[in-house]
């Protein structure tokens, strides 16, 4: 990938090295994916929640108007602009804790899903908070985020970057970009379903997807 497509990504990255020196890699990983999987869904609510302040005909705080879109419903005080608002407060460990259990509890396809330990001790609040700041001036989940696959490349970026910095046993559930995409052009998926058995960060489905979408689903042969 090209250094001017990896921009946001590498923004990305430097909110998780304000957590270097706290904690190990194997931990903070699971803290920023976290972090930037909630501004991604607060991006897209919130987004979609400006369109509706400036319709007359809508409520802007109709759950269904959400729903009715794929996009989750994401409660007041779990909004990016929320928790942004309150990253200096010392409790900004708690804010978050309770973010996360609010938005399971409004959308139950991600129960028991999200991580709620941003209240540990070991955790660094104001490096916590410094990390929200800094993932606050950038765009995750709007639909220009979404066009670009914002959330994926950075996941997938945040991965290999995380192996290298555990060592060799980091690695052992992630699978590089380049052995994805060569399986997916052996399997040539024009038709039929991917099963992925060992789905971790979703990447085969991702390369299929691309791959039916830069050969219009025809084959070339």
């Amino acid at each position: 990938m090209a250094s001017a497509e990896l921009r946001v990504e590498e923004q990305l990255w430097q909110t998780a090295d304000k957590l270097r020196g706290s904690m190990d890699a194997s931990e903070y990983k699971n803290v920023v994916l976290g972090l930037i999987f909630l501004k991604y869904v607060s991006d897209s609510f919130e987004e979609k929640h400006a369109e509706l302040l400036v319709d007359e005909y809508a409520d802007e705080e109709d759950r269904d108007e959400y729903l009715a879109e794929n996009i989750f419903w994401i409660p007041k005080e779990a909004r990016w602009s929320y928790i942004s608002g309150l990253s200096k407060s010392p409790e900004i460990g708690q804010i978050i804790d309770h973010a996360m259990i609010e938005i399971e509890k409004a959308n139950t396809s991600l129960k028991n899903v999200l991580p709620k330990d941003y209240a540990r001790p070991q955790l660094d609040k104001i490096r916590l908070g410094e990390t929200v700041d800094l993932i606050t001036n950038v765009k995750v989940g709007d639909a220009e985020g979404q066009k670009n696959d914002i959330l994926g490349r950075t996941y997938e970026y945040f991965l290999g970057k995380f192996v290298n910095a555990e060592g060799k046993g980091g690695g052992e559930f992630f699978t590089p970009r380049s052995v994805v995409t060569l399986l997916v052009e052996m399997l040539e998926p024009y038709e039929g379903r991917i099963y992925d058995p060992c789905c971790g960060s979703g990447g085969m489905f991702v390369q299929s997807e691309k791959f039916v979408e830069e050969h219009q689903g025809k084959s070339e042969i």
